[in-house]
């Protein structure tokens, strides 16, 4: 248990492995994999663990993906991008605009690497990864097949994907396939982008407005370690919203297509006052309370106990329990977060 994972995870808790690999290519993973397999170990694949929380030290072989490589190939109506599952997420945001394939804007700064957009289903500022996402490929870890899921296969929900069910912990992604239409349409319906003029905004525009807000509202990682969201926005009933209204009727809330209703998770915990609150080393952040710190030298355990005491404060003022974003990895693999928190 001599290897630490603080350089591997972003919210910088000190936990530690049995092993760390660094896996360039597909058979280096499966292969690592299933010699942690055959050891009887357990095998974790991470990117930049920009989404995991250390619960405790992890009693196995933690793998690191670092499949690279982008292919582009033009077609009359759109850019189709084969994405290696290792290249980091905002690099690639940047090189589909220095090239001129707009598309990926809103989703600048998204913290990870592009294989971890889809577990996710990541999305910022109106734009979720499903709108571009041609396929996933991926390869199942006890036979070494590689498959190719479309967009539909992958079963994209909020924050949602297959990847944190049934291909949870059976397959690992090694590429990720995004289809960026030639006939850009802005998307400009959340925070600064609405003051935008959609008649002349840029792709540029949009990408520095988002990187603008980004890093005015959240800490950097380097800094103060976390993992950017922690709370996924809750979504509600319509009754459910109607009644919260009548007595909030402030409430950021966006209908959805469904008849349900998201709300903003930032907003709820701010009208509990808990920016700054802090239990051990973790803290909420001061400027964007869905935000979850490690002010320091934080524990895994510091961070639940504060996620819990935010969740209980919003579910005792609005009747709306919040549910965390962020993976929360055990001494042998992935928990419930909601369970850890309740």
């Amino acid at each position: 248990m001599n290897h630490s994972l603080k350089p591997w995870n972003t919210f910088g808790i000190e936990s530690h492995a049995v092993r760390i690999i660094c896996a360039e290519n597909a058979p280096q993973l499966l292969d690592a994999w299933q010699q942690a397999t055959t050891e009887k170990q357990p095998a974790l694949i991470l990117g930049e663990g920009s989404n995991v929380l250390f619960l405790t030290d992890y009693s196995g072989v933690v793998l690191i993906n670092r499949i690279k490589g982008i292919e582009v190939s033009e077609q009359p109506d759109a850019w189709h991008l084969h994405v290696g599952a290792g290249e980091n997420w905002h690099n690639l945001v940047k090189y589909t605009l220095e090239n001129n394939m707009p598309g990926l804007e809103n989703l600048a700064l998204i913290p990870g690497c592009a294989g971890s957009s889809p577990i996710q289903n990541i999305g910022a500022y109106g734009i979720e990864l499903q709108r571009v996402c041609e396929y996933v490929d991926c390869i199942e870890l006890a036979t070494g097949i590689a498959k190719r899921l479309s967009t539909e296969e992958c079963r994209f929900g909020y924050r949602d994907s297959i990847f944190k069910h049934e291909y949870q912990d059976r397959f690992v992604i090694v590429a990720v396939g995004l289809k960026l239409l030639k006939q850009w349409q802005p998307v400009l319906s959340y925070g600064d982008l609405t003051r935008l003029d959609p008649q002349t905004v840029t792709p540029q525009q949009v990408f520095d407005a988002v990187c603008h807000m980004r890093m005015t509202k959240l800490p950097d990682p380097k800094v103060n370690g976390n993992a950017g969201s922690f709370f996924k926005n809750p979504v509600i009933c319509r009754a459910a919203a109607d009644k919260l209204l009548s007595a909030f009727p402030k409430a950021p809330h966006y209908p959805q297509a469904d008849g349900s209703v998201k709300l903003a998770a930032g907003w709820l915990i701010d009208q509990c006052q808990l920016k700054g609150k802090s239990i051990g080393g973790a803290t909420v952040h001061r400027q964007q309370a869905l935000v979850l710190i490690n002010e320091n030298n934080a524990t895994g355990a510091d961070v639940v106990a504060l996620a819990h005491y935010v969740r209980q404060q919003v579910g005792e003022k609005f009747d709306v329990w919040l549910e965390p974003e962020v993976r929360f990895i055990g001494k042998r693999g992935e928990v419930s977060a909601v369970e850890a928190i309740a």
